[in-house]
């Protein structure tokens, strides 16, 4: 019978197997994070991964979460020191759509929740369920969007978000500013995400 080790250099085997699932998707993105490529990269056997996640959807899953942990810990950074709602919120987007842009991979696992396993029903899979981690993040921004002053906010925040990631989709690649050449002057990320503002809160009087 094979012997896993619990520990290999680096720190515990589980959280191990997460760092070499992220570092591998920083790398080349989420088509490569199969289970046998990620066990090698952590320097264990191609079945160690089975001991700590039953499935590879958990696996992927533990991964997400760290980008959503990353993601929070941006937010906060972006609303330091802002009060007014719509500040926020403008905040929020653009700390948003910046992450995306430099954690490509990542911010594409982290909302393929036909690979995740949002719910974290098995009851084999240790730590908090994905959704314990991305549902704070969107009642946050449903909060500040109800501040704004929305009649709908969770709506307007779904909207709203659902515009930011297009963004920041089409943006990363290249099509937003071939189909805006020239004709709009200089549009850059922040321009996009204020236009996105004014277009579900209704634009600030000049």
């Amino acid at each position: 019978m094979e012997t896993i080790k619990e520990e290999v250099p680096g720190g515990p085997l589980r959280e191990r197997l997460v760092d070499a699932g992220v570092e591998l998707l920083a790398a080349e993105g989420p088509g490569a994070l199969g289970l046998r490529e990620i066990a090698r990269r952590a320097g264990v056997s191609h079945g160690a991964p089975r001991r700590y996640f039953p499935t590879h959807r958990s696996l992927l899953s533990a991964i997400a979460r760290r980008g959503f942990e990353d993601l929070s810990a941006r937010f906060v950074v972006a609303l330091a020191g802002k009060s007014e709602p719509r500040a926020q919120v403008r905040a929020l987007g653009r700390a948003y759509v910046g992450y995306a842009l430099e954690r490509r991979g990542m911010f594409e696992l982290m909302f393929r929740h036909d690979l995740l396993d949002g719910t974290g029903r098995d009851p084999a899979e240790a730590g908090p369920r994905l959704r314990e981690s991305t549902r704070p993040l969107f009642e946050l921004l449903t909060a500040l969007v109800g501040r704004c002053g929305a009649a709908a906010p969770g709506v307007t925040a779904a909207a709203l978000w659902a515009n930011l990631h297009g963004v920041a989709q089409l943006w990363a690649w290249g099509s937003l500013s071939l189909a805006l050449g020239e004709g709009e002057g200089r549009v850059d990320v922040d321009r996009l995400v204020a236009a996105a503002l004014d277009a579900h809160l209704g634009s600030v009087p000049a």
